[in-house]
């Protein structure tokens, strides 16, 4: 306890702490924070300036939500379904771009199933991970060693192999939960990487986070780094235009507005519990959560508040490390 303390004191400010919430249970949410400002938490990999700290829209969520309605959010996450032993995957691994919004969507999925995976970072130039695939794309998924490709597609044989009897969003072509997941697909994602890499600064910051989180050598991560960060800034400006993209951020801030509107004032579009398109969104949102897009988005919409309950039950990693 008094190590975790000391940990928390030197991430945030006194004035900031909540009482720590207690919930028990691996992959519960007992080691988040309810903490200040812009998507920061107890798993950052960097430390967070404390020019950073400051009553965001986030910290606000953390009030008004109240102990009582986060001591009910985990209990919620308690209480979610996980898979029956005998329907979990088993032997699970993850060939991914860690900021690829689309290979976030799979590990939401993952995370909060409580399914343990290994992660296998990509070398986007060289791709040499994949060489054995002829899916040259990421996400690819492997179960017991069979090859899953395509994020939706992935997670679709997922639920129905760990919720058999459930029937499938097929079975409600105009369900509101389909309808959502359709939209992240077809316009949240599209989003993104202008964003991401809307600047040379910017996309520098991504491939920075990106080679901090891999195993490439030194040689690769300058590589990557820079090469990358190049294409993708390029890459970005096509993208701008192909989607009629005039402005990125408020293309970006209108898309996490149009979010919280269909949440219709619920916690999450689930009700009390996250559905496939509250997983989706989260998903595609976390590759975010450091840089100055993500920070952008929180300060300049209302999306803070879902996002923080989303944190919270969803919970840790299910990611093996290795």
């Amino acid at each position: 306890m008094a190590m975790h303390m000391t940990r928390i004191q030197g991430l945030l400010p006194s004035s900031f702490l909540l009482p720590r919430l207690l919930a028990g249970g691996r992959g519960g949410p007992s080691s988040r924070l309810i903490g200040a400002s812009h998507f920061a938490s107890l798993s950052s990999p960097r430390p967070i300036p404390s020019s950073h700290f400051k009553f965001s829209p986030l910290f606000a969520g953390a009030l008004s939500l109240g102990f009582a309605g986060a001591f009910s959010l985990l209990n919620d996450a308690e209480a979610k379904e996980r898979p029956s032993p005998e329907l979990v995957p088993h032997n699970v691994v993850l060939y991914q771009y860690e900021a690829c919004p689309f290979c976030n969507k799979v590990k939401a999925f993952l995370d909060y199933h409580d399914i343990a995976y290994k992660v296998v970072e990509v070398n986007p130039l060289s791709k040499k991970q994949i060489k054995w695939s002829d899916y040259k794309k990421v996400p690819i998924l492997t179960v017991d060693g069979e090859p899953l490709v395509g994020s939706s597609d992935i997670v679709d044989h997922l639920r129905k192999r760990i919720h058999p009897n459930t029937p499938v969003l097929e079975d409600y072509a105009d369900s509101e939960e389909k309808k959502w997941c359709r939209w992240v697909d077809d316009h949240l994602v599209h989003v993104l990487s202008p964003n991401i890499y809307r600047s040379t600064s910017e996309a520098l910051e991504s491939f920075d986070y990106i080679t901090e989180h891999s195993n490439f050598t030194s040689t690769e991560r300058w590589t990557v780094k820079y090469a990358g960060a190049a294409a993708m800034y390029l890459v970005s400006k096509r993208l701008k235009k192909r989607h009629n993209i005039t402005d990125e951020r408020a293309a970006l801030y209108e898309a996490a507005e149009t979010w919280v509107e269909a949440l219709n004032g619920r916690d999450f579009l689930g009700g009390s519990k996250p559905n496939s398109a509250d997983l989706a969104v989260f998903g595609v949102l976390r590759p975010i959560r450091y840089l100055r897009s993500g920070r952008d988005m929180i300060e300049n919409t209302c999306i803070g508040e879902w996002y923080m309950r989303m944190e919270l039950v969803v919970g840790e990693s299910a990611r093996i490390k290795v």
